[in-house]
């Protein structure tokens, strides 16, 4: 069994650790994420230097304990206070909105997530192109465990690493048509896992230039970049343009009345670069709402899903 490696990080202000990590889960039942009854939030990745499994539990207000096992525990440990956006500058967010404002009031916990791993959220993001969410959770479902890997570690059962570039890339045409994914989404996949390394970079360039970099990638365009964006570089101004339901919550929760992308866009606009931000505080706060046959309805945060 691996050896496990330890660290507690602190910051100044508080870290809400299950808010912060919620988009890392792809749905219930997500074959490379848990959490368990005692509260701890168990993860596997596949780091530069190799498979971790890790271990997140809020400690107290503002620290966060972290146990990890595998050849990459020691790399995953180095970055916790970079995924965790413990250098987060917040002093520019002043939103003038009273929904907004309030919702930051009730949260000030909530921090982005910047993991550095590109690719690990490059499939999941292009698997939930166009489709209903539940029906790309499930696809992902299937593949993990087809196609992965037991995690390191003293890990829960069935905690599983998702497959290496490599092997999406010969996943054979009928195991993807068998997990619903459609041939678009497919080649996607397998063009993304071919030049993964030249992807990975994107982690180390400035939030335009590796959106620029992800959309070189055919299939991938503005909103997938952004949900990308949102769990791999920490981006609080990655808006995903082109939601099937985000501007209408937007426009419901904020006007009073819906709104298309571009109508969204422009009055989100005050709020950068931190249009990203604003919307999961909503999502948190339980503001964000849009009607549904009548009567309003709660918005769901898909990554609490």
């Amino acid at each position: 069994m691996p050896s496990e490696s330890a660290r507690t990080v602190r910051s100044e202000r508080p870290i809400d650790l299950a808010a912060t990590v919620a988009p890392l889960r792809r749905g219930f039942g997500d074959p490379t994420h848990r959490e368990t009854s005692d509260g701890a939030h168990w993860h596997a990745s596949r780091m530069p230097s190799g498979p971790v499994t890790y271990r997140l539990r809020q400690a107290d207000r503002c620290a966060v304990d972290a146990r990890a096992w595998g050849p990459g525990a020691q790399e995953f440990l180095e970055r916790l206070p970079a995924m965790l956006c413990l250098d987060e500058d917040l002093t520019d967010f002043t939103p003038e909105h009273p929904k907004v404002a309030e919702a930051h009031r009730r949260n000030p916990g909530l921090r982005m997530l910047r993991t550095g791993l590109v690719f690990e959220a490059l499939v999941p993001a292009v698997l939930e192109q166009k489709v209903h969410t539940k029906t790309a959770h499930a696809s992902w479902r299937h593949l993990v465990w087809r196609h992965g890997a037991p995690a390191p570690g003293p890990a829960p059962e069935g905690l599983r690493l998702m497959p290496d570039a490599d092997t999406w890339r010969h996943i054979p045409s009928w195991d993807y048509h068998r997990a619903n994914v459609g041939p678009q989404r497919s080649k996607t996949i397998v063009l993304a896992a071919r030049i993964a390394a030249k992807l990975e970079q994107a982690a180390t360039l400035d939030h335009a230039d590796a959106a620029k970099r992800l959309c070189t990638v055919p299939g991938i365009g503005v909103w997938t970049a952004a949900e990308i964006a949102q769990r791999a570089f920490g981006d609080p101004d990655a808006l995903s343009v082109g939601d099937f339901h985000l501007a209408a919550i937007v426009g419901w929760t904020l006007l009073g009345r819906p709104i298309d992308d571009a109508e969204m866009v422009d009055y989100l606009e005050p709020l950068r670069p931190h249009r990203y931000r604003a919307v999961r505080l909503l999502g948190l706060a339980g503001f964000a709402r849009k009607p549904k046959f009548g009567p309003r309805t709660p918005y769901t945060d898909h990554s609490r899903i």
